[in-house]
């Protein structure tokens, strides 16, 4: 069946590995050496691959007599109630079960607490790597590791995007007395982590390496820079490819030239295990990259019919957790949306959708507040209209945070609005879903807000491009004060960066899941029906973009 899977999926011809044909000085291998490796699966266990099609293709190769080394580059333990439910473990277990050989941490690592994923990392039959994770400025996990194949060396270095700072849990990364002892280089210009990368490189180099990968967590967002993958190429050599995360990009073989001018492979998977990515050193010295790609809607052990101890693992750890997550819990008559419709694109931290309102009203409903706040990166998926369950409830918020209110200034709540839409008309995870207020973002007007060397907010140095802050009928006061209701990764740890609130009088203190927060409004003030007052999915116009400057 195994093989099955290999023909169908065209990848026959790539699964027949060489032999050593030739002489040469350089290093090269007796048979071709593959990296396979995933990123983003977001707990997405049985999406796409799965990890049961994951496990059958890297089988399937070292059965046609390659090397194979399983990598996995971050953001695996968070994204779907399998990692909610049980704190991460559930994804560790699997991932320990596929047999994976080495992994990096991403932002997400880090939703459930640092203690949290220092337990699970002692958990894992794999080693983590990152050479700019660090405690009190020593590394918390080797830099790199070196793997030799038959004589050949590749050196393994771990990458961790320094927004991770701001897109977990801030407070996670800080001692009672709220000093940051955890770092990942982060610095304003991109320096110091393009320093602790090239040091990693050079010390592999040193210790007899033939080749370096980089596994990274970084991305091509615009908003991560100066932290991009393409960025880290570019003040860096030594790296001979890089493996990237973060972003979902799909990036089959792309060629960016580092320091030195010298072409550097970059390639990357997407997310939810719909591609495997693929790194393979030929046996002349030829290194490649590309995406084993699933197009089909049923995952591949489905599909296939796949057995064996990878999917007897990934059965036992869905049916524990179907009955409770197949549960009914409210009715929604329309489409609620957090991505654009047809495309791949995160609108809900880009622009107002019904769904971004509905989580924000549930926010504001459920504590009395004057005005709610909802991050876009906290909505994670639609639902469709019909039956809602409780699994696509955590979906929709998989973090766990914690719905409170404080007392905020209106001055506070425009930087925040602010802050929020500074990349707009780009994404943003910190861009603000709101209820109890509406307002204007000029997008023509360039971001005046400044950041400290952690992408916390620090100040607006020039003309606001939000305007028309409305809260009711009246224009937000600056000096008057409000109650506001997020949850706790905004309002007590500056999630997102939006650390303005974090020293105000706290007047409900996590009172409530946000999942709960939702199911409560959805049934209790909504009568369990979401209805028409939603029904357009653009929202109802709280948040207006203004790409001209008014005629004078």
């Amino acid at each position: 069946m195994r093989k099955m899977l290999a023909l169908l999926l065209g990848l026959s011809l790539l699964f027949t590995c060489s032999a050593f044909a030739e002489e040469s000085t350089a290093a090269l291998p007796t048979k071709d050496i593959v990296v396979l490796f995933t990123s983003d699966a977001h707990c997405g266990v049985t999406k796409g691959f799965g990890y049961t099609g994951v496990a059958a293709v890297r089988d399937q190769l070292v059965k046609s007599g390659c090397y194979v080394t399983l990598v996995d580059n971050g953001d695996a333990i968070q994204g779907e109630p399998i990692g909610t439910l049980s704190t991460g473990e559930a994804i560790i277990d699997l991932m320990n079960t596929v047999g994976y050989d080495l992994a990096i941490p991403g932002n997400h690592e880090f939703d459930y607490g640092m203690d949290r994923f220092l337990e699970l990392v002692s958990k894992a039959n794999f080693p983590y790597l990152s050479c700019n994770f660090t405690k009190n400025d020593e590394l918390v996990f080797d830099a790199y590791r070196i793997m030799d194949y038959d004589g050949v060396k590749i050196a393994y270095v771990g990458i961790t995007t320094p927004k991770t700072i701001t897109s977990s849990t801030p407070t996670y990364f800080q001692d009672e007395n709220g000093n940051y002892i955890y770092s990942f280089m982060q610095g304003t210009t991109g320096d110091t982590l393009y320093a602790s990368v090239q040091q990693a490189v050079d010390a592999a180099r040193a210790e007899g390496a033939d080749y370096v990968v980089a596994m990274a967590h970084l991305g091509i967002a615009e908003e991560t820079s100066p932290w991009m993958s393409t960025e880290v190429i570019a003040n860096t050599t030594g790296i001979d490819a890089l493996l990237d995360g973060h972003s979902h990009s799909e990036l089959e073989q792309e060629k960016v030239l580092n320091k030195d001018g010298n072409e550097v492979l970059l390639a990357a998977c997407g997310t939810k295990l719909a591609n495997i990515g693929v790194l393979r050193l030929s046996t002349d010295g030829t290194l490649s990259t590309e995406l084993y790609k699933w197009g089909s809607s049923v995952n591949a052990a489905d599909l296939f019919g796949l057995t064996g101890p990878v999917q007897d693992a990934v059965l036992a750890a869905s049916d524990a957790l179907s009955a409770e997550l197949d549960t009914v819990v409210a009715k929604t008559d329309v489409d609620l949306i957090m991505k654009e419709p047809g495309t791949d694109i995160q609108l809900v931290r880009a622009a107002e959708t019904n769904l971004g309102d509905l989580c924000a009203d549930a926010y504001r409903a459920m504590s009395g507040a004057d005005v709610a706040f909802v991050n876009g990166g906290g909505i994670r998926t639609n639902i469709e209209a019909g039956d809602i369950t409780y699994g696509e409830i955590l979906s929709v918020h998989p973090f766990g945070n914690a719905l409170c209110t404080v007392e905020a200034t209106g001055q506070q709540i425009l930087d925040a609005l602010e802050m929020g839409s500074r990349k707009t008309p780009g994404v943003n995870g910190g861009f603000l879903q709101v209820s109890g207020l509406t307002y204007e973002i000029h997008t023509y007007l360039p971001s005046t807000v400044q950041l400290d060397e952690n992408g916390l907010f620090k100040s607006v140095d020039g003309e606001y491009r939000v305007k028309n802050v409305m809260v009711g009928d009246e224009s937000l006061d600056l000096e008057k004060t409000y109650i506001v209701a997020s949850h706790n990764y905004m309002l007590k740890s500056g999630g997102d960066g939006l650390n303005m609130f974090i020293n105000d009088p706290i007047v409900l203190d996590e009172v409530m899941l946000d999942n709960q927060t939702l199911i409560k409004y959805i049934t209790e003030v909504l009568g369990g029906v979401v209805g028409a007052e939603y029904s357009d999915i653009y929202g109802q116009g709280r948040i207006v973009a203004v790409d001209e400057a008014p005629a004078k």
